[in-house]
């Protein structure tokens, strides 16, 4: 495992920092590109842009092509250059997604491309030990994973309130963390390299921002549904946090028509009518599934069981009503759901966008509401980009510690 050099530091204002991430961002939306083409779709002068792309050549971050230059036999051949990503090369960023039942470990380059992945499973492991066993399981993945390749770092994603800015996990109530200082654990466990924290509904907003639906960056609400239901808002390309980074606790948030006790005392809440737990025990409960295990409710339901599919079904029009009260009180560009059900089958999205539009006063276009656009690859990928969106925005300094 080879981790990130430090860089050089920078001179002058933060107008030279702004350019050179408008730069990169150019380079990800449309490279191989260019330094002609970049000014016209940035409106920086070729100036700045020919200092800029010579900076994130230095950096590593930015690669150029000539293999790739074509001249119309007028001026000078323009050299195309490129996220500096392929087989073997260019920096990578790890990215790990904590859940409950179990861990996903991945490894991506500088588009967001999954490169590597591997799960680990919590089961038998005493919860006083999973951070160790964790950490232990992330080491090893990277160092088999990386191959020498420029690590810049690693981002990891979990449920619950996460105070990125102090790197800790405030609560994650079915690990039994409080307080816990997860990113110092884990940089300390792994030879010290950069790692950042966040909560994965955050993670993967700010991952389809980057890399995903361009009206993402106009302004966006996810709603993850999972053992935890949580949410997070973008506006203009950042992803809210709020007072003590507590935003997108949205457990009971109440969902039309359900009827569903909460521990907290009333009923209809979000978490307890759809959550992964809930909907498990649902399932064992009208006798579908041994155990209540979601996926094996949408096993089940891939094998043609039609109570499993009927239980589907109605999960994913409790998340669309719930997805109706976001819209109507935010309307944003862009809902994306991650719902394991729904990234399976598109039928279930369907279910979730109908019951949508059926109640929300404000959306009309079903298609304002998609999976995320990994797919199943969502968490290890979000877990990256928590790595990367600094990066992107800041690539001059970042990195230089």
């Amino acid at each position: 495992m080879t981790a990130a050099p430090q860089l050089f530091r920078t001179a002058g204002d933060g107008r030279r920092e702004a350019n050179a991430a408008t730069v990169l961002r150019a380079v990800l939306d449309h490279g191989p590109v260019a330094r002609r083409s970049i000014a016209a779709l940035s409106g920086l002068s070729p100036a700045a842009v020919s200092r800029q792309c010579t900076d994130l050549v230095r950096l590593g971050l930015v690669r150029e092509l000539p293999e790739l230059v074509e001249s119309s036999g007028v001026g000078r051949p323009q050299i195309p250059v490129d996220l500096h990503t392929g087989e073997g090369e260019g920096p990578v960023a790890g990215g790990v997604h904590i859940g409950v039942p179990g861990s996903t470990f991945g490894l991506l380059d500088l588009r967001g491309r999954l490169l590597a992945r591997r799960t680990f499973p919590h089961e038998g492991i005493d919860p006083g030990e999973l951070s160790g066993r964790v950490l232990a399981g992330l080491r090893t993945f990277l160092d088999e994973a990386v191959r020498g390749r420029r690590l810049l770092g690693v981002g990891a994603a979990l449920g619950g309130w996460v105070d990125p800015a102090l790197g800790t996990a405030v609560r994650h109530d079915a690990l039994g963390w409080h307080q816990r200082p997860l990113a110092a654990e884990l940089s300390r466990g792994l030879g010290g390299i950069d790692v950042r924290i966040d909560n994965h509904a955050r993670a993967i907003a700010q991952s389809e921002i980057l890399f995903g639906h361009p009206a993402a960056r106009r302004s966006l609400v996810h709603l993850f549904i999972g053992n935890v239901v949580d949410a997070a808002l973008g506006i203009a390309g950042v992803v809210h946090q709020g007072p003590g980074s507590g935003a997108g606790d949205v457990a009971h948030l109440p969902v039309p028509d359900s009827t569903v006790g909460c521990p907290c005392g009333r009923t209809g809440c979000l978490e307890a009518t759809a959550s992964n737990v809930a909907v498990g025990r649902t399932a064992v409960r009208r006798g579908i599934v041994p155990e209540a295990d979601v996926f094996l409710l949408v096993d089940a339901a891939a094998a043609g069981d039609r109570r499993a599919d009927r239980l589907l079904r109605e999960r994913a029009r409790a998340v669309g009503r719930a997805t109706a009260l976001l819209l109507d009180v935010l309307n944003p560009d862009l809902v994306v759901v991650t719902e394991h059900s729904s990234l399976l089958n598109p039928e279930y999205l369907e279910e979730i966008r109908g019951a949508a539009v059926d109640l929300s006063h404000v959306c009309g276009d079903p298609e304002r509401i998609v999976s995320p656009h990994a797919g199943m690859t969502v968490l290890p990928v979000a877990g990256g980009t928590i790595l990367l969106n600094p990066l992107f925005r800041s690539p001059l300094t970042t990195f230089d510690r």
